[in-house]
């Protein structure tokens, strides 16, 4: 767990996904105009420019599109991680999200990875979204 880092600022377009996260749940925002997903939360849509937004549960299932490896800490909470792994996660939604990849040695993720949600809370109270392996991936 990546405890000690600063959290994000919850705003009024993120709030519904913190909120999600505090309950387990990986939720995403739709354009009510177009009806596209879209990563990450703002005011519009930036495939229609449309204003209306509902947020639906996403099933946090996806694959490896590309990744990292972070050999050097860039914030002294994680200094007893590295290397870990911090990945662009491409979900059936069709939006990529940033997470990291959990209990996968860095050198054995690649492109395709099946991977799904879990969720670690903080000791601040703050619950994020990692991803780890998916099932039939597991070792």
């Amino acid at each position: 767990m990546l405890s000690g880092l600063p959290s994000p600022e919850v705003d009024e377009d993120s709030r519904p996904f913190w909120e999600a996260c505090a309950n387990q749940e990986l939720v995403l925002p739709r354009c009510l105009s177009c009806g596209r997903f879209r990563w990450p939360p703002g005011p519009g849509c930036p495939h229609c420019q449309g204003r209306g937004t509902t947020w639906e549960r996403s099933r946090g299932l996806g694959q490896v599109y590309s990744w990292v490896v972070a050999r050097q800490a860039m914030h002294p909470a994680v200094a007893l991680q590295v290397p870990y792994v911090v990945a662009l996660i491409e979900l059936p939604e069709q939006v990529r999200i940033v997470g990291n990849i959990v209990g996968y040695s860095c050198d054995e993720v690649f492109a395709g990875l099946a991977v799904e949600v879990f969720f670690e809370t903080r000791p601040d109270g703050r619950t994020f979204p990692n991803f780890r392996a998916a099932a039939a991936e597991q070792r």
